[in-house]
């Protein structure tokens, strides 16, 4: 609790955020999420039974006394087809939060960023808190923010490639100007790619494939854990400056020996 998640003031101590889908099974799903951590989990909507009881409703699988729910609204391609995904998680009791997804291409699964702010200013005027899904776009963050998201989650590589961080500078950019959580979203393969972005100084990181497709989903989602928690710390301690030669690590006064340049004794 001494270095929280807050979100439209809902605090969290972890900062790993992970999905439900693509798992083997449901037992698989609920082992991965106990061994990362995770206090969110994002659920999508229109790929959700809601009329599904027992073991065979997703839902059942998750112990929301622990793990709060983020709706999402994966699979929409317009703004009105989002809306109305959100408007349904809420109304079926899901959450009034939601990760806010328009795709603007089928192949790149890349967000379209116009329909996407449409999509956050009616969903914000509506009382919803809208974490919305984008491009490492500093300009469309600004404008998400401006328009009322509770966090922005800028991709680090297309949903799915495994690809890790492709522009960090944006990425950095897009943090140093941000008065909401910046949330890393899409594209983490392994655990140094969630360490990398975390080290650059994100507020968390979210993640489905890389644990769900994982040969060992429960043993990755722990190492993404371990991860997130390193590169968290290592941001907040900061690292040393980045040299084009060698530093020595022991003071060289008092030596005993002659300098290889010099030939004096120090």
């Amino acid at each position: 609790m001494s270095d929280p998640l807050i979100i439209a003031g809902r605090t969290f101590t972890s900062r790993l955020v992970v999905g439900t889908g693509k798992y083997p099974s449901h037992e698989v799903m609920k082992a991965a999420h106990e061994a990362s951590g995770t206090e969110m989990v994002t659920v999508a909507v229109r790929r959700v039974d809601l009329s599904a009881r027992g073991a065979a409703a997703l839902l059942s699988w998750i112990d929301t006394s622990k793990i709060f729910l983020l709706p999402n609204t994966a699979a929409c391609y317009t703004a009105e087809d989002a809306i109305r995904t959100a408007r349904l998680g809420r109304e079926a009791g899901l959450s009034n939060w939601v990760k806010l997804e328009v795709i603007g291409d089928e192949q790149t699964l890349f967000p379209d960023n116009e329909a996407l702010l449409e999509a956050t200013r009616v969903l914000v005027s509506e009382g919803f808190v809208v974490l919305p899904y984008t491009n490492d776009d500093p300009i469309a963050c600004r404008k998400l923010e401006d328009a009322g998201a509770a966090a922005v989650m800028p991709l680090g590589a297309p949903i799915g490639s495994g690809l890790g961080i492709q522009n960090p500078n944006n990425l950095v950019i897009i943090k140093e100007r941000a008065g909401i959580p910046v949330i890393v979203d899409a594209g983490v393969g392994t655990a140094s790619d969630a360490a990398i972005a975390m080290e650059l100084g994100m507020d968390a990181v979210l993640m489905n494939s890389a644990i769900a497709g994982a040969g060992d989903p429960p043993m990755m989602a722990a190492a993404m854990k371990r991860a997130v928690e390193a590169g968290r710390l290592a941001f907040l301690a900061g690292r040393i400056p980045r040299r084009r030669y060698a530093s020595a690590s022991s003071p060289l006064e008092g030596l005993v020996t002659p300098s290889p340049s010099t030939g004096k004794r120090s």
